[in-house]
């Protein structure tokens, strides 16, 4: 019973099928039909015309963006705990020709416009120290939980006084869209975002996400960034075809709302021992190191996330008897 983490989960069958109907001949890279709908696509959906690229990995969304906006001699403000610090072995640092990372705190890996005011003021506008250029935001964050309308529309009017541009790390998007129940306009561009790292993979896609440019002329020389980094697939139908997949019938936000739901349920089961407010589809508890053992004698598998924490994570396909079986177990302890 596997709660170790989304990104292991299977890729749906609409997906599978979509790769499937993809495999005849046509042009190569994203000279393919299915590669150039994408921008119309994409602008449907967000009401507004954008700029799309599909990407093969998270991090290379992320740090494509990130080189779209800061040149190396600048920095990009986000959370201590944010994936592009932590967990990206310096891809955005790499990928932009090494603008600093520049952290602020927050709870539950959420920025505010305090914090990030505050480290703002804090450099001297000279140049022996680095200017921050943008801002990165993860929604929803590495603790699961969710940015509303209004909290990303106040660090979108702080980034244009400021200065700044505006990247969301949409790793888990669908997730906190669904727990919001907005548009994924009034959460994104509306509220001030530039570029979106738009997340498939870990809601039932194979090896696909989507990096999406609100202003267009922002995505100017992303295309050649892409080529240089080598993630210009030659095949790259396969990946729009799984974008595609997802979006029709929005089945991508049926898989988010599935494992959201799931979460709900472990999470009201967990009572006190929930560390973070269970917003999307991660679950975060204080578990002793026997107590984590006995559910992984029982069939659990989790992530430990610190010592004395565990997160659990609910992916688009758990079943009923997986989480049914969770919430006894912890329930029970």
């Amino acid at each position: 019973m596997r709660f170790f983490s989304d990104n292991a989960a299977p890729v749906s069958p609409a997906v599978l099928a979509a790769i499937a109907e993809a495999n005849g001949v046509d042009i190569a890279y994203d000279g393919d039909a299915a590669s150039r709908a994408l921008d119309a696509r994409l602008s449907d959906l967000f009401e507004t015309s954008v700029s799309a690229f599909w990407i093969a990995t998270g991090t290379a969304a992320n740090a494509l963006a990130l080189a779209a906006l800061c040149p190396p001699w600048r920095g990009v403000i986000c959370h201590g705990d944010a994936h592009i610090q932590n967990d990206e072995c310096g891809a955005p640092e790499f990928y932009t020709h090494g603008a600093k990372l520049l952290t602020v705190a927050g709870e539950g890996a959420r920025l505010d416009p305090a914090g990030v005011t505050a480290l703002i003021d804090s450099i001297a506008r000279d140049v022996h120290r680095v200017q921050p250029a943008a801002l990165s935001i993860t929604n929803a964050t590495e603790y699961g939980r969710v940015y509303t309308v209004a909290e990303v529309a106040a660090l979108g009017a702080l980034c244009r006084a400021r200065d700044l541009r505006l990247h969301m790390d949409g790793a888990r998007f669908a997730n906190a869209l669904v727990h919001l129940g907005c548009t994924p306009a009034e959460l994104t561009w509306r509220a001030g975002v530039d570029v979106l790292s738009f997340g498939f993979v870990k809601n039932g896609g194979m090896s696909a996400e989507a990096l999406v440019f609100f202003d267009p002329a922002l995505a100017a020389g992303t295309a050649e960034r892409r080529k240089r980094a080598g993630h210009l697939l030659s095949k790259g139908r396969f990946l729009a075809a799984q974008i595609h997949a997802l979006l029709a019938d929005d089945l991508w936000l049926a898989n988010a709302r599935a494992a959201n739901a799931g979460a709900a349920r472990i999470a009201a089961a967990a009572g006190a021992r929930l560390i973070h407010r269970v917003e999307a589809n991660e679950v975060f508890l204080r578990l002793s190191a026997t107590e984590a053992a006995g559910l992984r004698a029982r069939g659990f598998a989790f992530h430990d996330w610190a010592e004395g924490e565990a997160r659990f994570v609910v992916s688009w396909n758990q079943t009923e008897a997986d989480i049914a079986a969770l919430c006894a177990a912890i329930a029970g302890l």
